[in-house]
């Protein structure tokens, strides 16, 4: 269990997030979404150490991980993927995938992780990581690390972000098998309805605070109009 308790932090003299508290259960997928500026990509740095709260606690499994860094919460099993996914020179899309899992990985296993993106093995295995991947082969590369970590909280702040259709349909197929499994906490900050509508639960942020949290069926129709005209992407 993840709890946020009284989460507070300013940038500039600007209130970025007020009074959060929130609890995440295990087993559980969340949907944190809201209007441009409301705080989500904060709030999910907060969860994994890259960002430390002007004040208030985050508790972990009974735990308060508030000045952990970031390297610390992963050793306990927290794990993350970037709106922009990083580049390494040199780095091999097979190295990664070792580094993700942090023990010596076979190739057919790493193989058959790429394979749950959407991505040819044989073609991306000994791939480079640079610039001559597209910005969606680099996104399912990165689900593809956090998948490998097997963590025990994912976060996935705006995986549709930068991302064709192609690449689009087989993220939200990603997304349905984590949420059937229900395997670990999983959150992801998204705009798109038909991530939104995989939630077991939708935390809805409007000016760095929870406005309110529900079940997808109480709160997809009400949030989607105001945020997002259905099928399409604010940001």
């Amino acid at each position: 269990m993840l709890e946020l308790k009284n989460i507070n932090f300013k940038r500039n003299n600007k209130v970025i997030l007020n009074n959060i508290n929130l609890t995440l259960d295990d087993n559980k997928f969340y949907c944190i979404t809201g209007p441009n500026g409301s705080g989500k990509s904060t709030l999910a740095k907060i969860i994994i150490g890259l960002t430390i709260p002007d004040s208030g606690s985050i508790i972990y499994n009974g735990k308060d991980i508030t000045k952990l860094s970031i390297d610390e919460r992963a050793k306990l099993g927290i794990g993350f993927a970037f709106q922009t996914p990083v580049t390494f020179k040199g780095l091999t899309v097979y190295d990664l995938l070792k580094i993700a899992t942090g023990k010596a990985v076979e190739k057919k296993e790493a193989c058959n992780i790429l394979s749950k993106v959407g991505l040819c093995a044989k073609e991306y295995i000994d791939r480079e990581l640079n610039n001559s991947l597209s910005g969606g082969e680099l996104k399912r590369i990165e689900i593809a690390s956090v998948i490998a970590r097997n963590p025990n909280i994912s976060i996935f702040d705006e995986p549709e972000a930068g991302i064709d259709l192609w690449s689009f349909k087989y993220l939200t197929g990603i997304f349905k098998e984590i949420g059937m499994k229900k395997k670990g906490t999983t959150i992801v900050i998204s705009h798109q309805e038909r991530i939104l509508s995989i939630a077991d639960a939708i935390i809805l942020l409007e000016a760095g605070q929870i406005k309110e949290v529900g079940t997808k069926d109480t709160m997809l129709e009400s949030i989607l109009s105001p945020i997002c005209p259905k099928g399409g992407n604010h940001e």
